[in-house]
């Protein structure tokens, strides 16, 4: 690895709050140490498009408080291809950039280990994404905001679902990972959680929601995560709503509701932590790791053990616990 004058930041897939507060790390970390820094705009999209632009300390005044990201996302077919990542490296060579930090999911690490294994490069991943299901960090940036955000909506339809006798289903994103529903319905204290780790099936649901009938319960919130194998709210809800007539079945899908918002105190932190943290690896010769935090310290983990080891799994405890204070 040649050394380093120039850092590229760019944001990459779906967006997450946390992402502005680990963009403003890296920029200022990157300037305190005697780097240039510039940020790649709209992703992997925005190097093949020559979207550079040179970043300064007043760049990234006043956005940690702010969702989403202000280098703009997007997600890049043509980066998938070898033709559209010389063209990508090449951009990156006109703006004299030595090394990259790519904020983003298991797609943005993909192409970054593609990118760093065709060229000299040296590459450091951040895990931003909202379903925290990355190997290597026990928490991605966006998951504790986003979990946050489902709480507070899981309040208000409780109060609606006890005044009106109402039966709720409420979908929260998760296609593969099931975080999100685990955690906040715990906290919320759904009666059911579907997730995609675990199968549920309707007759088991119909019994959960039989007991609570029999304990004299008037309203019921079941978390159904869009990956479910029964294939989401509504249709679970269609299924239920033919044995419990006598409720009032609704169902509320929350979407990008859930990844929008000021990032929580939690993910200001920690996206300050990883954006410090991928630039000192930087400078200490690193290259193609990803920046995680496990416990409470900040570790590197090898992108292609990071890739390989996609089995993000819940915690057994949380999954017994969902049962039983249910």
């Amino acid at each position: 690895m040649s050394e380093i004058k120039k850092i590229a930041v760019l944001t990459s897939g779906g967006d997450a709050p946390g992402m502005n507060p680990c963009i403003r790390a890296v920029v200022r970390t990157g300037l305190h140490l005697g780097y240039e820094v510039a940020g790649i705009m709209h992703g992997y999209q925005g190097m093949i498009d020559n979207n550079i632009v040179d970043m300064n300390s007043h760049s990234v005044s006043n956005i940690l408080q702010l969702g989403g990201t202000i280098l703009k996302t997007a997600r890049c077919a043509d980066f998938r291809n070898v033709e559209g990542r010389k063209l990508a490296f090449e951009n990156l060579k006109k703006n004299n950039i030595d090394a990259l930090v790519a904020i983003g999911g298991d797609g943005t690490f993909t192409g970054l280990e593609r990118l760093s294994s065709e060229y000299d490069l040296q590459v450091i991943g951040v895990p931003g994404t909202i379903d925290n299901d990355l190997y290597g960090s026990d928490y991605t940036l966006g998951f504790d905001t986003a979990t946050n955000t489902v709480i507070e909506a899981i309040d208000k339809i409780r109060d609606t679902a006890e005044s009106h006798a109402r039966l709720f289903f409420v979908e929260v994103m998760g296609r593969d990972a099931g975080c999100i529903a685990l955690r906040a319905g715990i906290a919320a204290g759904a009666e059911a959680i579907m997730l995609p780790e675990r199968d549920t099936s309707i007759e088991e649901l119909i019994a959960t929601l039989n007991d609570g009938v029999a304990k004299n319960k008037n309203s019921a919130i079941v978390i159904v995560s869009e990956g479910d194998k029964s294939g989401g709210a509504f249709n679970v809800a269609k299924r239920v709503k033919e044995v419990f007539n006598f409720y009032d079945t609704k169902v509320t899908i929350l979407g990008h509701l859930q990844r929008g918002g000021s990032p929580s105190s939690f993910d200001r932190i920690l996206g300050c932590r990883m954006g410090f943290a991928a630039v000192k690896a930087l400078q200490a010769g690193e290259s193609r790791k990803t920046v995680g935090l496990r416990g409470n310290k900040i570790v590197l983990t090898d992108i292609e053990e990071a890739l390989k080891g996609h089995e993000f799994k819940l915690e057994e405890d949380l999954l017994e616990m969902s049962t039983i204070l249910a």
